[in-house]
């Protein structure tokens, strides 16, 4: 019978075995880059994911989640338990100030909050079973990106570029596109964790320009070429006389991605190249200016996802004044985020769905956790 000791042992020398053949391979084929388009041991459904990432926690009760037992019980005591270390200040339950209506052949409730995600709604899979580790913002944000209330570990886009690798040698495999507002616990919940530091999130700003120092110096596309090419060559040299440092790799590789993506991220970034029909959808002709900041940014998404990067995160825009972390004047906070996001977000559903997208990409709409009852 062997042993929990010896099986550890075994497999301990069984990854090692693997690993060692991996190096040797890209050894004998010219250590490609890391980042190449991986083959799974399953093939996945999912070849991209969009996480429409709602920082500060949207009600689910307002949402997409209605409880109606919560309006009979609307101004009793809570009969549950409320840590009071956490909040001292309790209130009675409160049911919710909006209406849901069915939507769809599924008849899937969704609040008037979305109505134009309820015009989505056969697209959509409500997960109701989920719970949240931490009442608090940066460790609840922790959990939800990486699975661990503590920083430090990689987050859900790091394992996905790790496990799939890029689409595109010009992208990261890895975007944030960033509202303007850093989340709770920081830019910690876009790392990389132990994982090599090309596995981390690029942070694209939603705003002109999309990233510094853009713009090529040289006067041809052919002399960056030529340019890079020597550096590549001088890196490569520095590298084998330092026996090829993990963390010299990932920075040669970090890079040339940067130089590669001078000739690419203009283009992609570049939403007025859209159709007005595509603007229309998304939102970005909309009276409300917090609408057409998420519209760009949806629709960026989009283009991102077309050049081949694996997992786009969005955060949310700060001009309402709060993220969806309202523990006073609900009414109007979350009537203020829905509006930026609503119209947006099914604009992002259904235009992947018209290109064939919706196939093989995954949309995730979470925040860190909801609200108390």
């Amino acid at each position: 019978m062997t042993t929990r000791r010896e099986f550890l042992q075994k497999s301990a020398m069984g990854f090692g075995t693997l690993a060692l053949s991996g190096v040797m391979e890209q050894e004998l084929l010219g250590a490609p880059n890391p980042l190449y388009p991986k083959v799974p041991h399953f093939a996945p459904r999912a070849k991209h994911v969009i996480f429409l990432y709602m920082d500060g926690g949207v009600s689910q009760v307002d949402s997409f989640d209605p409880k109606p037992q919560l309006a009979k019980e609307h101004g009793q005591a809570p009969k549950f338990a409320v840590d009071a270390t956490v909040f001292n200040n309790n209130g009675n339950l409160l049911k919710s100030p909006w209406a849901f209506n069915r939507y769809g052949a599924s008849g899937l409730p969704i609040s008037d909050l979305f109505p134009h995600i309820g015009s989505c709604a056969d697209d959509l899979c409500v997960m109701r079973s989920m719970t949240a580790f931490s009442p608090n913002h940066p460790n609840a944000n922790y959990a939800l990106h990486s699975g661990h209330v503590l920083s430090g570990r990689p987050s859900m886009g790091a394992w996905v570029s790790y496990g799939l690798g890029t689409l595109s040698q010009n992208l990261p495999s890895y975007v944030v596109i960033h509202g303007g507002q850093v989340p709770a616990g920081g830019l910690q919940n876009f790392g990389n964790g132990f994982l090599t530091a090309n596995h981390q999130g690029s942070i694209f700003l939603n705003d002109h320009p999309v990233l510094q120092n853009t713009s090529p110096l040289e006067a041809t596309a052919d002399m960056q070429r030529q340019k890079l090419a020597f550096l590549h060559d001088m890196d490569g040299s520095l590298e084998a006389r330092l026996s090829h440092a993990e963390a010299i790799e990932s920075a040669i590789q970090n890079y040339e991605l940067a130089a590669r993506m001078q000739m690419e991220v203009p283009d992609v970034t570049d939403i007025s190249k859209e159709s007005k029909a595509t603007q229309q959808l998304y939102g970005l002709d909309a009276p409300y200016e917090n609408t057409r900041s998420y519209a760009a940014q949806c629709l960026m998404a989009r283009r991102l996802v077309e050049r081949g990067v694996r997992f786009v995160e969005l955060t949310i825009n700060p001009g309402n004044g709060d993220r969806w972390d309202q523990h006073s004047n609900l009414v109007d906070g979350h009537q203020k985020n829905a509006a930026a996001v609503d119209q947006p977000i099914a604009g992002l559903i259904k235009d992947l769905k018209s290109r064939g997208l919706l196939d093989d990409t995954l949309l995730v709409f979470s925040g860190e956790f909801g609200r108390t009852p």
